[in-house]
């Protein structure tokens, strides 16, 4: 997707694209702007928080922590490609972005978003070790291991995209370069393209069915599995215990799953321009806001080590913290 944006002008003569953003809602500009302002600023601090504490605290070096501390990164990436440039949209008169900005946002924004897709598939598969094979989990999910799972998610993300990306280079703007939407998503684009563009929606379609399905197949597969030996559990209290290991996630992977399979796995032309702006919103603004409320709202560990760090940051201070 990436051009040279010389190249890019001559072939096509767009140089830039218009942003229409929330331009419906125009008296709610300002109060969108304080709002997504606001998550945007908790997403990043709450995101970053969550990095540190796994980062320095020795009771968080687990698997699962070092794939949450990834998907943190990860949040961040995602919410930092769209929001500054929709925050932006709301307060300045200038509404447009450069091809070549088009161009990194859109492959940013698909590069880390279909890497966590692949992220909470092998999430699944570490908590349906952790509960179905206890005795051989820290053998199996070795740091060798944990690595490899994730180099894989980044390496099945590149080429997923870059499968996609060979179909989209070159492909002739020649206007109008109005896009409805608030940054640079493939369906729009693909719109403004004057050329039949019917392969590129079906390699689209066939490569966001593919990522997005085989990865909740995976979870689906794995959660089956887990509630089947959560049930054979004897005690009231194991069974308490075993869904508390796994509740954040499957909570997190059902947002996201849900809100991605609703705007990508069907036809472009049949995607509802409202909507799909409300479900964008929600995957890349509103959910890297919420996954570390529910991870340290559902993990007792998390919960211990935010105290601890509270209660250093307030002894530092001269204001201990009970």
């Amino acid at each position: 997707m990436i051009l040279n944006e010389r190249e890019n002008i001559s072939r096509t003569g767009v140089t830039e694209f218009v942003l229409l953003g929330f331009s419906s809602l125009q008296t709610m500009q300002f109060p969108l702007f304080c709002l997504f302002l606001t998550i945007y600023i908790l997403s990043v601090t709450g995101n970053t928080l969550v990095i540190l504490m796994i980062r320095l605290d020795s009771r968080l070096h687990t698997p699962m922590c070092y794939f949450l501390s990834n998907l943190a990164w990860l949040e961040m990436i995602i919410t930092t490609t769209v929001t500054p440039k929709m925050l932006s949209l709301l307060i300045s008169e200038k509404k447009t972005i450069s091809f070549f900005g088009c161009a990194v946002q859109v492959t940013l924004y698909f590069l880390s978003g279909t890497t966590e897709v692949l992220l909470l598939g092998a999430m699944s598969i570490d908590r349906y070790l952790a509960i179905c094979n206890p005795l051989r989990y820290t053998a199996i999910m070795s740091n060798q291991m944990c690595m490899l799972l994730m180099f894989s998610c980044w390496l099945g993300s590149f080429f997923c995209v870059a499968i996609s990306s060979v179909f989209k280079v070159g492909l002739p703007y020649c206007g109008p370069n109005v896009i409805d939407h608030f940054f640079c998503d493939t369906g729009p684009l693909i719109k403004l393209v004057c050329a039949d563009t019917t392969r590129v929606q079906k390699v689209e379609l066939i490569s966001s069915c593919f990522t997005l399905l085989s990865s909740v197949s995976v979870t689906v597969a794995s959660y089956l599995c887990i509630m089947v030996t959560v049930m054979r559990m004897p005690s009231v209290q194991g069974r308490k215990k075993a869904v508390s290991t796994f509740s954040s996630h499957i909570t997190v992977a059902s947002l996201y799953y849900g809100s991605s399979i609703f705007i990508y796995v069907r036809p472009i032309d049949s995607s509802p321009t409202d909507l799909n702006k409300m479900a964008t919103v929600f995957n890349s603004v509103v959910t890297p806001l919420l996954n570390p409320i529910f991870y340290s709202y559902r993990n007792q560990v998390v919960k211990d080590v935010l105290k601890d760090t509270m209660k250093r940051i307030g002894s530092t201070l001269g204001k201990p913290i009970d």
